[in-house]
Parts: C-alpha cells; structure tokens; sequence
C-alpha cells in the first residue's frame, strides 16, 4: 500500500491511460448499470434481495482477480519486498490521493484569484450541490468538506482495507464505494434496491473515516483542538462517518463547515461542524490543501513502518 500510494502520488491515473483502457472504478460501473438496469424492479422487498445479490457479485468480480493477481505476483516474484512493489503497483488504479488534490487545487487556484465564475464550474465537478449561488465562502466550505471527505473514502480506507486485507481488501472496497455512490441513494428507485450497499459502505468507513480525521488532526499545528472538534461535532453529520475528517477539517484550519445547503432547489438544513468559527476564505482552502498533503505523509509514514514490521 505504500507503493501504491507513492505511485499515484507521483503520477496520478494518467489521461492516456484512460483514453485507452479507462479504469477500474469505471469497470465497475459498467457492471452496476447492468445489474441496476435488469435486477432493480419489482416490490421493495424483491428489490432489497437482488439488491444484495448485486453487491455480493459486484465485491465478488472485483475480489476474486485481485486475489488471483496477489497470488500469481508472490508466486512469481518469489521475495517479500519484490511482492509487495508487484502488488502495490496493481493497487496503484485504486488510489484517488493524486487527483483528489489536483481536483481541489483546480478550485482554489481561480478561487485564490477571484474568479468566482470558474471556481464554481470547478467545485461543481467534485460536489452534488448546486453550485450556482456560492459566495467565496460556500466554494470554499464545498471543496474543504470533499477534500476531508474523499480523504477518507478516496485514500485512507482503500489503504486500509489493502493494508489488512491486501489486493482483494482494497478490489472489494473500491467496488462497495462504487456501488455506494452509485446505488446507495434514498430515491424512490434506489431506496431498496441499494441499501445493503450502503449499510456496507458505512460499516467500511466506520474506521478509515475516524483514522482520515486523527491523520488530519495530526498534520494541522494544533492537533488538540481539531481533535475535540471532532469528536464533539463528528457525528453530527448526515453520514455516520463523513462528519469526522470534516470536522476535523474544520477544527484544524479554525472555521465551520457543512451547514445549510441546496440540493435541486430543495435547501438542506445541515448543522454546522464547529459553529461559531467563520467562514472559510480562499486562502483557507490553500491551507486545507497543504494539511491534506501533510495527512497522506503521515499515512504513507505508517505504512512504511508496517511494511518495514512484517518483513523484519
């Protein structure tokens, strides 16, 4: 997993890749369209069991080559520190820490220079809100929460999950996000038919989310503060896990995130995570950047030393 990590780091998926064979989330996806398109019909109760059939296929078909895959690298390779470079790099597609910064990045740039216009194009691709009427501060709070956010399912818990599990815990994690954030919506279409996918994905993330809040707790320069924003406004949140790295967030750089916010023209009442702070600013979300990338040393620090510990 420290391979993995340091690989995208360094370089991210690169466009060519994509161009030519895509990507493994973007396979994943295909098959969640298929299974959704032909297994999601009938009662609600039909649709919450061949919605657990489509999570047992989705985490199988993304598991079991992975598991294959890890077993024909150590076969191969023969050496723990060669398995675990063979292994990492397949693991390498499964990790978001490059593009999760440059999508952030690309925010605060014209955020920083205040083009409000092209901030809010750019924030629009990494949120489901509508983005239309942000001032500075609600671009800024909007991308601080994805970054936190993402942090967590992005990065920490794929590395997690293969840190423990290897290459079919990090496959079967991506594919449980996918499905998620594909399926695991409360519509009138997706209510049944995806809740397994979403009670799994939340029972995932019930760790990575409070280690991705610590990581970021420990990365800002006081790490007490951030730590009991979190663990008094953590939980909060909507999401059983996302208002921890957000309130961490939120802690760490002294200003208040979530909060109010309009989804299809309907406003969501959300409380806020550490209320009473201001507003973030543009230069707030240079600062939330620098914390994240400060965060992901830290992760690739543990892994390093767990590495280092099992091959010892």
């Amino acid at each position: 997993m420290f391979t993995a990590l340091l690989v995208d780091a360094a370089l991210g998926w690169p466009d060519c890749l994509y161009a030519r064979i895509g990507h493994p989330v973007t396979w994943l996806g295909r098959l969640i369209s298929l299974l959704d398109a032909r297994l999601n019909r009938g009662s609600p109760a039909h649709r919450k069991a061949l919605g657990v059939v489509t999570l047992l296929t989705v985490v199988s078909a993304a598991a079991l080559p992975a598991f294959v895959l890890q077993e024909v690298a150590q076969q191969v390779s023969g050496r723990d520190w060669a398995s675990m470079a063979v292994v990492g790099i397949m693991a390498w597609p499964l990790i978001a820490s490059r593009s999760l910064y440059d999508h952030v990045a690309a925010v605060a740039r014209p955020l920083r220079m205040g083009d409000l216009t092209a901030a809010r194009r750019a924030v629009a691709n990494i949120v489901g809100r509508d983005v239309s009427a942000l001032d500075e501060a609600g671009v800024a709070r909007a991308a601080m929460e994805s970054l936190a956010e993402n942090a967590s399912d992005g990065v920490v818990a794929p590395l997690f999950w293969g840190a423990l599990l290897g290459l079919p815990g990090i496959a079967a994690y991506k594919a449980v996000n996918t499905l998620d954030s594909m399926i695991g919506h409360r519509t009138e279409r997706h209510e049944a038919f995806g809740w397994a996918s979403a009670r799994f994905d939340d029972l995932l993330n019930l760790i990575p989310a409070r280690l991705s809040g610590l990581l970021i707790a420990l990365a800002c320069p006081r790490p007490e503060r951030a730590l009991r924003i979190m663990m008094r406004d953590g939980h909060r949140h909507r999401s059983p896990n996302a208002g921890y790295p957000e309130a961490a967030m939120a802690g760490a750089l002294g200003v208040r995130l979530a909060g109010p916010r309009t989804y299809h023209h309907v406003v969501a009442q959300e409380p806020w995570l550490n209320a009473g702070a201001p507003d973030p600013a543009a230069a707030d979300l240079d600062r939330a950047l620098r914390l994240y990338a400060i965060a992901m040393v830290l992760a690739a620090a543990l892994l390093a030393a767990n590495g280092l510990m099992s091959v010892a």
